[in-house]
């Protein structure tokens, strides 16, 4: 019987494509990616010459009945993101859903995720967390920042670099500036870093060098 595979990739170092994953998208008869483009490059460097077809935030409604229906037919299908594992902050949920609704089988194999290793990294209280990912722009905004200010949990939290200034800022207003925070930026890639302080402290530093790369934002929570 076809299933669905959701196959995660790296989230920088190549060298953290897992063996099954590989034998997984060259055995496939179709991978769906986020962008072919970006997957093209990690493809080619594992040999991989398996069918792509786009599927992103922009199309995954317009599209999801088409690939549940070439599964049913007997096609064997892997999802993949541009970086880590798919759903998480990332197309995919749309899709597994579907398939599940339809009694497709779902496959989802371990892998990379970014806010695993920046709440490890971070040294806060791991035994609990809420993944927030990423922030409301502007509607409900405020709203979010209310409730998570009295949020006990480790939080976690997905950022742009051009927005983490004003986040940081958010975080001094509604949580107090001295919440201690965690900022990892371009993890597994050459200039990974971590930066751990108060609030107010990791804002200045990021406010004297602004920030490149995909960030993720550990916060802890609030005190009982």
């Amino acid at each position: 019987m076809s299933k669905l595979y959701i196959v995660p990739t790296p989230i920088g170092n190549l060298k953290d494509m897992t063996f099954r994953a590989i034998e997984v998208l060259k055995s496939v008869d179709l991978i769906l990616a986020e962008d072919t483009r970006t997957s093209g490059k990690l493809l080619k460097h594992y040999e991989i010459s398996t069918h792509m077809q786009s599927h992103h935030m922009h199309n995954e409604h317009k599209t999801v009945e088409h690939i549940i229906q070439k599964i049913q037919s007997g096609t064997t299908v892997a999802l993949i993101s541009d970086a880590g594992t798919p759903a998480i902050s990332d197309p995919g949920f749309l899709l597994t859903r579907a398939c599940i609704d339809h009694q497709i089988e779902v496959d989802c194999l371990p892998g990379a995720t970014a806010f695993v290793p920046a709440l490890v990294n971070s040294g806060m209280p791991n035994d609990k967390f809420v993944f927030e990912g990423f922030l409301p722009v502007k509607k409900g905004r405020q709203t979010r920042f209310l409730l998570l200010a009295e949020e006990t949990r480790t939080m976690i939290f997905y950022e742009s670099p051009h927005k983490l200034i004003k986040t940081l800022m958010h975080f001094c207003e509604y949580f107090g500036e001295d919440r201690a925070v965690s900022v990892s930026r371009e993890l597994t890639k050459l200039y990974e870093e971590t930066v751990r302080g108060t609030a107010k402290e990791v804002l200045q530093h990021y406010t004297n060098k602004p920030p490149k790369g995909e960030i993720v934002i550990v916060v802890a929570g609030k005190s009982k």
